[in-house]
Formats: structure tokens, C-alpha cells, sequence
């Protein structure tokens, strides 16, 4: 059990790496096919590689999010939840938003099958 608990932390820890590099393959092989993925900056979901893809493009022409992990943890329903340290700026590089922010996250296997923020 505690394999698959670390393994999933390092998952987690490489997208968030992927996602602050804007390396977006990198971040979508780590993914299920079906993903489903909050478009938190818009709102509503997309749901698959190509639609996260194109989500991720549309919001890094937009503004420059970074997000770092803080703490990771099991809700009750078996979730990685993620407390994250998330800082958005404009492109020009103005502060946007500076808080702490929880993503949940859901496996299939060894890859991600979704992602939700939580509001506290």
C-alpha cells in the first residue's frame, strides 16, 4: 500500500513539474485518455489529452500560472488531495492571484483520471 501511495505522490509531483514547465506532453502522458480536467481559469470541464491540450494553450496565451505542491494527503473516498501553492500572474508579470488552492485527483491505475479544485 505504501508503493502505491508514493508512487502516486511521484506521479503527481511530475505533472506538476510538466504542467509548471509548460511541457504539455510530458503532462498528458501521465493522463488517461478520458481525462476529465477543470477549466478552473474559464469554468466547466474538458475531457480528454486534446482537450486539456488545447485548455492549457489557451490559458498560458493568457496569463502565467505556476503552482507548487505543498502537501499531499487520502480523502475518505481513497483522492489524492493536493494542497498547492498557486501563484497566477499576467503576462506582463503582475500578480494576480497569490493563495493556497486543493486539487483532488482520481487514478486509473497508474494514470490520472481526473482533477477537481476544492473550495475550502
Amino acid at each position: 500500500m505504501q508503493d502505491t501511495i508514493e508512487l502516486k505522490f511521484d506521479l503527481l509531483r511530475r505533472a506538476y513539474i510538466a504542467f509548471n514547465a509548460r511541457n504539455i506532453d510530458a503532462a498528458l502522458a501521465i493522463m488517461a485518455s478520458d481525462i476529465s480536467w477543470p477549466r478552473a481559469f474559464k469554468g466547466g470541464h474538458v475531457t480528454g489529452r486534446e482537450e486539456v491540450r488545447a485548455y492549457w494553450t489557451e490559458q498560458w496565451s493568457e496569463i502565467d500560472p505556476k503552482v507548487e505542491p505543498v502537501e499531499f494527503a487520502f480523502s475518505p473516498d481513497g483522492a489524492v488531495v493536493v494542497t498547492v501553492h498557486q501563484v497566477v500572474k499576467s503576462l506582463e508579470g503582475d500578480v494576480l492571484a497569490d493563495a493556497q488552492v486543493k486539487h483532488t485527483f482520481q487514478f486509473a491505475g497508474d494514470l490520472i483520471l481526473s482533477m477537481d479544485v476544492v473550495a475550502d
